[in-house]
């Protein structure tokens, strides 16, 4: 059994492992995953903004839009609830261990266990709301929209069973160290989701029968997806072990590991899915009453289009939560799992403080640029087709709010991961629910005020509460970090960043107007190159040692991956 949270031995380093680790200071193997995954999820985000590029081209911020953005949150929820989310969180630990103690063909059987109840399980879901979604109309007059939302969402349903399937065989991946194919797999996504948006819509006429199409070409990508990664397994020995039952009693462990998780894990998604449902609900209609049915009968507290700018300033945001935070989470979640195995929270603590750090010196100054490039970004990236500047105002307002917390996303992605490795699930649980409830509470509160950017806002303020809470919550389990250091690192950060904010906002109010393509590309490129020199030039002269780190080959972590591939 693994060691509960209090049981994890705190084995203090021998001599030669004191040796070792002042030798091999952070990160050749870490930092070279690191890099490897970091390249691809970028290469993946840029696919991501051309095929966002497409979307809002050809449906604008509408009826459509709004529909299609609902829809796929829903396979999306699941993706990181059971697929590289939860149940990866529960099964890596105890795939690691099993190699650890009983070797690979164990570990084939325990995998090969959980790969066989995950599809019977999601098989069973899907046809089960599959049935639902296709009486739903019939038992309740939904209008236009709802049926378009039912169809759409019945459509991409099945995407739920190929990506989960997917981020399990990625999970085995690198829980072996190998990291490059995982990465892929959004790149994949998105190249089949382009030829969608090219290629396959322009075939109909409708825009309702475009995004019927697109949806059927997501299917396409995700079977690709599913596919992928199994070469490389079994080029790493992996055979589907028939005889698969035997490792049930492990499967019940990852089971009753997974639930706490769930929530834990993916309370940002959920903020998100509940950011979406409200913008739905609390819209006025296109063609219908300006007031809703409540007491008092009061106005429409949202505009239609929000649901879609919601989807858009979130596509924004995690482009640098993708390329950094899932990135560096990826990686060192093995890591920490194998020094919590091992009994070595002196590691555990090292290398869990050196990810916070690098959250907070890549972080900052993502959120800061977010905010300040949100207007040229959204001008240059969507304002084509039907998305017009109504709609880029819409989106500018919701890229900004969500920006401002680019650093506590990246920061929840890191430490939970540190629960997760020393055993912890419950209180990443305890402060999820409640940063749910927050969430939702700042929601129904401030649309009334602010608008649709009422909704961005509160994921914002309950993600920085929830991390504060679980980052201080981890020292009961890890013992204290060297807040000396974070202070440091904190203090260099603000420094360059707040001098990188006010070149960037110079630059951004010099530059000429956004006419023509050049001045748009000028409006962004001019801006973000500039910042970041002036951001790498102040942390060299400051001293931040850490951001340094990702770009050196010459160092080591102690128990890092076995390979990186």
């Amino acid at each position: 059994m693994p060691h509960s949270p209090r049981e994890l031995p705190n084995r203090p380093p021998d001599s030669a492992h004191s040796k070792k680790d002042a030798a091999q200071a952070p990160a050749l193997k870490l930092f070279a995953g690191l890099r490897i995954v970091s390249l691809c999820t970028l290469l993946s985000r840029v696919l991501g903004l051309v095929r966002d590029v497409g979307m809002a081209a050809l449906f604008g911020n509408g009826l459509v839009m709004d529909a299609f953005s609902v829809a796929f949150r829903v396979p999306n929820l699941a993706r990181h609830l059971f697929g590289e989310g939860a149940l990866t969180a529960a099964f890596l630990p105890i795939f690691v261990r099993e190699i650890e103690r009983e070797g690979r063909t164990s570990a084939w059987k325990l995998a090969s266990a959980v790969l066989s109840i995950l599809a019977f399980g999601l098989s069973v879901l899907v046809v089960v709301v599959e049935i639902w979604l296709w009486w739903l109309p019939h038992l309740v007059d939904m209008g236009a929209e709802g049926r378009l939302l039912t169809g759409l969402t019945a459509v991409l349903l099945p995407y739920l069973l190929l990506i989960c399937l997917a981020a399990q065989i990625s999970a085995m991946l690198h829980a072996l160290g190998h990291f490059t194919w995982p990465a892929l797999l959004p790149v994949l996504l998105n190249v089949v989701w382009i030829v969608g948006i090219w290629v396959v819509a322009p075939l109909f006429v409708s825009s309702e029968a475009q995004a019927y199409a697109i949806a059927a070409s997501i299917l396409v990508g995700g079977t690709i997806q599913m596919f992928a990664g199994l070469p490389k397994l079994r080029s790493l020995g992996f055979r589907f072990d028939r005889a698969w039952r035997a490792a049930l009693p492990r499967v019940a462990e990852v089971a009753r590991t997974m639930l706490p998780v769930v929530i834990g894990l993916s309370v940002t998604q959920i903020n998100v899915l509940a950011d979406s449902m409200i913008a739905w609900s609390f819209s006025g209609p296109v063609d219908g009453p300006d007031t809703m049915a409540l007491p008092g009968e009061p106005a429409y507290p949202l505009v239609s289009g929000t649901a879609s700018a919601l989807y858009f300033g979130q596509r924004m945001y995690q482009f640098p939560l993708g390329v950094f935070g899932v990135a560096l989470g990826t990686v060192l979640f093995p890591l920490l799992s194998r020094h919590a195995e091992r009994g070595r929270l002196d590691l555990l603590r090292r290398d869990l403080s050196l990810g916070m750090r690098l959250v907070i010196v890549v972080g900052l100054p993502a959120s800061l640029g977010l905010v300040l490039l949100a207007r040229p970004l959204t001008v240059l990236i969507f304002q084509h087709g039907a998305f017009d500047a109504a709609d880029a105002a819409q989106t500018v307002s919701m890229i900004a709010t969500y920006g401002t917390a680019v650093w506590a996303y990246c920061g929840l992605l890191i430490v939970h991961r540190g629960y997760y490795a020393a055993g912890d699930r419950q209180t990443p649980l305890n402060v999820g629910v409640l940063s749910v409830l927050l969430n939702l509470a700042l929601n129904l509160s401030l649309i009334w005020f602010v608008g649709g950017r009422g909704l961005a806002m509160g994921t914002a303020i309950s993600s920085t509460v929830q991390l504060i809470a679980v980052t201080w919550f981890l020292q009961h389990r890890l013992g204290r970090f060297d807040w000396r250091e974070f202070r440091t690192t904190t203090l260099k950060a603000v420094v360059a960043t707040g001098v990188m904010g006010l070149v960037c906002y110079g630059s951004v109010r010099l530059l000429p107007g956004d006419e023509s393509l050049i001045d748009k590309l000028i409006a962004v490129f001019v801006p973000l190159t500039t910042s970041i020199l002036v951001y790498f030039a102040l942390a060299r002269s400051l001293g931040m040692n850490e951001l340094w780190l990702l770009f050196k080959r010459d160092s080591q972590l102690e128990g890092g991956t076995d390979d990186v591939s």
